[in-house]
Order: C-alpha cells, then structure tokens, then sequence
C-alpha cells in the first residue's frame, strides 16, 4: 500500500502536467508549410468576388527574394492581395475556419508588408494596407470601407499615407482619429510614421535576393513605416483591452466594452486605401501582405484557471 501511495502523482503535480500537455499548449497554430487552403475561409468587399483579391496559403516567398521569417522554419507563408487591377476601392479578409476563440489570449505571428519600389516614395499603387484583428464572425469582410464586426489594426507597406498606423472598430469604422488615445503615440499626427514614436521602425532596403529578380526596388523605406521587413506582431485580448504590438512596441489598445464582436475569430487581411490600381507591370509580384507563424496561446490568466481546473477535476476523481 506504501508502494502505490509513492508513485501516485500529487494533483498539482498532474495539474502541471495538464497545462504542459499538447492540448493545452496551444489553441491554434499554423506556419503554412503543409498547404492548408482548404482551412481557410476568404471574404472580399466591396464585390463577391473581385477577379484581382488574390490569396495564396502556400506561398514560396524564397520565390521574391523574401529570407525565412524569425518564428519558424521554412519559406511558405500566405500572400494577400487586392485591387490589383480592377480600380475600385476594396479589400479582403481570411480566417481559420472553425475557430472560436474565448477568454483571454494571444495572437503572435510573423508579418512582411511587401511593396513595389523604388523607395522611399513607392511605385504605382503602392500605398495598400495590411490588416489584422480578433474576435470577427470570419464571415464579413473585414477592411477599411465595410462593416467592422471586430477589433482590427492596419499599416500602410510604404509610409506614404497620413495615417501610417490605425486601428477599427464598430465604434471606429472609418478607424480611430489622429490624436485619439487608443494610440501610444501622443498628439497630433499620432498614426503618420514621421510621428518620433515610431521612429525604431522602417529604413530598410529591399533584401537583395529581391533587388536582383526586381531592379526596381532600389532606395531605402521611409523611418516609420512598417515595408520591407519582418515584424513580430502580438495581438493581445486581455478582459475588455485589445492590444496590439509590432517588434515589443504597443502601437494601440482598445476599449473592447465600447465595440460590439461579432464572434471569437480571427483574420488576415489586405487593402487598398484608395479605387486606383496600381499600374506596375510587377504589381501582382510585388505589392503583398505576408503572415507566416501564426500561433493562437491563452493569456497567464486562462492558463491559471485551467490550473484550478485540472487540480478540481482530480480531486474529484480522488
């Protein structure tokens, strides 16, 4: 009897066991490297389906010249686009489908904002956005001129816009206003990339394995902009906040009490900030949004109860 009380676990101990486990060691993840479109759900605004809002989830950005991303292994990722050609002001959204996240968690993941040269002035077209955010439906269209059933962030690839740096709502459809405090950065001019705040970013020349498919890309991105580079981006939901995060720099947050979700997804996106296409002929090459490593993990707090959670179950079980 001595013997089986030995080697029977103490219920923290199992409890620890439980929160180190698989299951529990994440809520989703996706690198891209096993072509996973049939995962994904796509929506496009302002049309069905515009012939030039392009996803791709098994993209070879070794293909442009693109080096591995920091968080993982391998060169596949997922390439957005839109309004490549068609001259009208839209954009598009893509989310895992089946995935309803609850509680307090993080959103990390690897991002490049990929633009037509030369820089820091862009080629034709080149000031899109990329768009990310939580808790979505995944069945709108999430992008700056539809209906916003999330919490979302956005940035210009080139800098090249008066508001580099926004964040939407259903309170903030047409995003939060220069100045406003869901910012970090103070004051007027708190979303340009000119704003000293983000002064730590942008700057960068193209990789030169892309230089050399694409002559073009010649010149150094404007200070504050967010091309041409791999960021590490953090979208936090903790209680009522939304935070967002690029390279451990809080860009915003945002009151989640204020703003109505419409379910517990998440998305990608990528958007045009005007109707004019770009007329590049390397266009389709060029001008992208890239994610790669995308890992879904619950905050400390949820962590905790799972915790208490396992330590109950087992003393029921005892």
């Amino acid at each position: 009897m001595r013997l089986l009380s030995i080697m029977r676990p103490c219920s923290a101990t199992l409890a620890l066991g439980l929160v180190a486990s698989p299951a529990f060691a994440g809520l989703y993840s996706e690198n891209f490297e096993v072509d996973p479109t049939a995962n994904w759900a796509i929506n496009v605004g302002p049309t069905a389906t515009p012939t030039d809002a392009a996803a791709n989830f098994f993209f070879d950005y070794s293909s442009v010249g693109i080096p591995a991303a920091p968080s993982g292994a391998g060169t596949r990722g997922m390439k957005l686009q839109a309004n490549l050609s068609a001259g009208i002001f839209g954009g598009m959204s893509a989310s895992p489908t089946g995935q309803d996240f609850t509680g307090d968690y993080t959103v990390a993941f690897d991002w490049w904002a990929n633009f037509n040269g030369g820089f820091p002035a862009g080629g034709s077209g080149s000031t899109n956005l990329s768009t990310y955010g939580i808790g979505t439906s995944g069945t709108i269209p999430q992008w700056p001129g539809g209906i916003q059933d999330s919490a979302w962030f956005a940035a210009t690839l080139d800098g090249n816009s008066a508001s580099d740096w926004r964040a939407y709502s259903s309170a903030a459809p047409t995003s939060y206003a220069d100045a406003s405090t869901v910012y970090a950065a103070a004051g007027a001019g708190n979303r340009n990339n000119t704003h000293a705040y983000y002064a730590s970013l942008g700057s960068n020349t193209a990789p030169a394995a892309q230089l050399a498919l694409f002559p073009q890309q010649t010149g150094t991105t404007n200070v504050g902009s967010a091309g041409m580079e791999w960021h590490q981006v953090v979208m936090a939901k903790t209680g009522t906040t939304a935070t967002w995060t690029v390279d451990s720099l809080l860009i915003a947050t945002i009151d989640l009490s204020t703003v109505t979700l419409a379910g517990g997804n998440v998305f990608f996106g990528h958007s045009d900030t005007n109707a004019g296409s770009s007329t590049d002929v390397n266009d389709a090459a060029l001008l992208f949004t890239l994610i790669d490593n995308i890992s879904v993990v619950p905050e400390p707090a949820t962590l905790g109860l799972i915790v208490l959670g396992g330590m109950a179950l087992l003393r029921r079980r005892r």
